[in-house]
């Protein structure tokens, strides 16, 4: 037995979140450097481009079964959302900042239980509203429109967490019965397909370092779905989903330490908002099951 399998399902769903975060992270700081080296659109190309060739090769042995999908249609709506999601968010970092970036993309999660009310059909009491409604302050406690720091630009993160937002709605939909490789194969197939189409129209002769960097970020990314769905299959999603917030904290770090990005204080009490809010939800949603009666 390893200390890792001693620490039980639950500690390693956490650990494996966080290490899920943190790929992520590292993955977009790579992007923002091919993008400053080169362009956004080569960026996303190579993210997309990069996870097919690692996902395709993790599922090698059993692509057929793999291949087979009972919900062509949802795995298509599901993909152009994460495309659309992805493409603002690169373009939101490069212009914004990583930091600044994250902290609006940090909404997702109350965008989710919004989405699933109107929807979905599921309750959405007071509380939840009051929680949704604090996360939407926060977003504008960052963007601030009509004051003189802000930008369109900021608008394209919230852009991209309206579309994970629908990403990941559409995923409930596919239900326990889509083998996940399936759904991430599809996902990051369909991005290489759509991005080798349009990045020609964006070529810049990439330095070698851009090379490197064009190499490893779709195998960082890679290797960070392959961090979630382990977390996933280990720990249920209610338990891990508070964890998801570290990427933030790793997005506001690498900002500072890389890209010399220090966030100011409106960004700092948004973000805090946007997580309290977000928590919040979640220990009301996860209270709610514990006292629902089983059967």
């Amino acid at each position: 037995m390893t200390p890792f399998s001693r620490i039980g399902g639950t500690g390693q769903g956490i650990l494996l979140m966080i290490a899920t975060m943190f790929f992520f992270s590292v993955m977009d700081v790579m992007a923002k450097e091919v993008a400053h080296r080169t362009d956004t659109v080569m960026a996303i190309w190579a993210r997309y481009s990069g996870q097919t060739v690692v996902v395709a090769l993790l599922v090698a042995p059993r692509m057929k079964t793999v291949l087979k999908t009972g919900y062509p249609g949802l795995q298509l709506l599901r993909s152009i959302f994460l495309l659309i999601a992805t493409t603002f968010f690169f373009f939101g970092f490069v212009t914004i900042g990583l930091a600044n970036a994250a902290a609006i993309m940090s909404l997702n999660p109350v965008l989710i239980t919004l989405g699933a009310a109107l929807l979905l059909g599921e309750r959405f009491g007071p509380r939840r509203a009051f929680g949704v409604g604090a996360a939407l302050i926060g977003a504008l406690i960052i963007i601030r429109p009509g004051s003189a720091v802000f930008s369109g630009a900021a608008l394209l993160p919230l852009c991209a967490a309206i579309a994970y937002s629908g990403y990941a709605l559409t995923t409930r939909f596919v239900g326990q019965n889509e083998d996940a490789w399936t759904s991430l194969l599809y996902t990051a197939a369909f991005g290489a397909l759509v991005s080798s189409v349009i990045v020609p129209f964006f070529w810049v002769p990439p330095d070698p370092i851009a090379i490197v960097l064009m190499l490893l970020v779709g195998c960082i990314g890679g290797l960070g779905h392959f961090c979630l769905i382990r977390a996933l299959m280990v720990a249920e999603a209610s338990t891990i989903a508070p964890f998801t917030y570290f990427g933030l904290l790793f997005a506001i770090f690498w900002g500072m330490t890389v890209f010399d990005e220090f966030p100011d204080a409106f960004t700092y009490l948004g973000a805090a908002v946007i997580v309290a809010a977000g928590i919040y939800i979640w220990h009301r949603e996860t209270s709610l099951a514990r006292k629902m009666p089983e059967g």
